[in-house]
């Protein structure tokens, strides 16, 4: 094989053999460094593997849970706004009720007597002097100087709506 005599190969027989037992001895090491060292690497990136699939999974739960509050507020405030345009729209629709009721009453056989106690109201109010008018609505109009008193039939009946009790707090809930 290499052109030495036989006695030559024989004598280098063993040497040969501590050579390749020496480097199958040191290949034997580095294929175990390089399984310890691929283990550990495999074990680290499991490892940053689950750290990162639980960040994310927090970060999911948490834009979740945000979410959801949101929705909730949102929903809450949709159904505040329909209340609150309902109680609106009950309130426009009673006050237009209250002002044709009392727009009717200019054909009251009472209409007259009515009259006269609010003109007397606004001259007890505003002074003898004050110019009283009928107002185009129903009920009067007073003036006395720059002072001015509207006791006008729709004035009066949202005026009566008012002051009823508990009216107030049917809107303001």
């Amino acid at each position: 094989m290499t052109g030495l005599g036989p006695e030559s190969e024989s004598a280098l027989q063993p040497v040969r053999k501590a050579l390749r037992a020496a480097a199958e001895e040191l290949a034997s090491g580095i294929r175990g460094d390089a399984a310890r060292e691929a283990a550990g690497l495999l074990d680290a990136a499991r490892a940053e593997a689950a750290g990162i699939l639980a960040g994310a999974a927090k970060e999911g739960e948490s834009a979740a849970r945000l979410e959801a509050a949101m929705r909730s507020a949102r929903v809450r405030r949709q159904a505040h706004e329909l209340v609150l345009a309902q109680r609106n729209s009950l309130r426009v629709e009673l006050h237009r009720r209250v002002r044709e009721a009392a727009a009717g009453l200019t054909s009251d056989s009472r209409y007259a007597g009515m009259m006269i106690r609010l003109t007397s109201q606004c001259k007890e109010l505003l002074g003898p002097d004050a110019s009283v008018s009928e107002s185009p609505e129903g009920g009067v109009i007073a003036h006395a100087g720059s002072r001015r008193l509207d006791l006008s039939l729709p004035v009066l009946a949202e005026m009566a709506l008012d002051s009823m009790p508990g009216a107030r707090e049917l809107w303001n809930r």
